[in-house]
């Protein structure tokens, strides 16, 4: 393979661990991620729920959650770097056509592709009052590799990639996220199953 061919850019995908990869927090895990660059690439684990609830969050940062359809959801482990930050994965909320380029919360990052993922407390702000985006996962923590160590572990077949689908982040139960993300690929889990059996 030659050393100039195009680098992958994962942003907006989803990493769909394989079953060899046998880690606490990433086996069986599906990671969305958020940005993907030659400098390396962050996500969030969209299916590992922590032990928390929206509720108890938003009364450990002093604010209520006037929001019935998020109070019973669960908080998110993202990944293991940060674990004590909150990191919010919405829809895009256009502020107006004139700004269509500016997010509307203070520290977000613009994913290609519709998402984007908040850090500051005024998101946290406009669910507690109500409002905010209508479809958010929120998580404690994030993931990320450095330089080349992500393609690295797809050189070892650790993960599966396909285009991320909005719908298995915000629409689809947690407990059923790893097989809808690898239906995207035609697949179920027994395909990919490190022991396949032998008739």
């Amino acid at each position: 393979m030659s050393g100039d061919s195009a680098p992958i850019n994962l942003t907006n995908h989803f990493l769909i661990a394989m079953p060899a990869l046998d880690d606490a927090i990433f086996g069986k895990s599906v990671v969305y991620v958020c940005e993907h660059s030659e400098r390396g690439a962050l996500g969030l684990v969209i299916n590992k729920p922590a032990d928390m609830r929206m509720e108890s969050l938003f009364s450990k940062v002093d604010l209520p959650l006037n929001r019935t359809d998020l109070t019973d959801s669960p908080v998110f482990q993202g990944g293991p770097v940060q674990t004590e930050r909150g990191f919010v994965l919405h829809e895009s909320i256009l502020v107006s056509p004139e700004k269509s380029d500016e997010p509307l919360y203070a520290s977000t990052m613009v994913i290609p592709g519709g998402l984007e993922m908040t850090t500051s407390r005024d998101v946290l702000e406009a669910l507690s009052s109500g409002a905010g985006p209508r479809k958010v996962l929120v998580s404690l923590g994030y993931s990320a590799w450095g330089e080349g160590q992500l393609e690295s572990e797809l050189g070892e077949n650790s993960w599966l990639t396909v285009g991320a689908d909005p719908a298995v982040i915000f629409d689809t139960p947690v407990d059923q996220r790893y097989a809808k993300a690898l239906s995207l690929l035609g697949l179920q889990a027994w395909m990919i199953s490190s022991q396949v059996g032998h008739a």
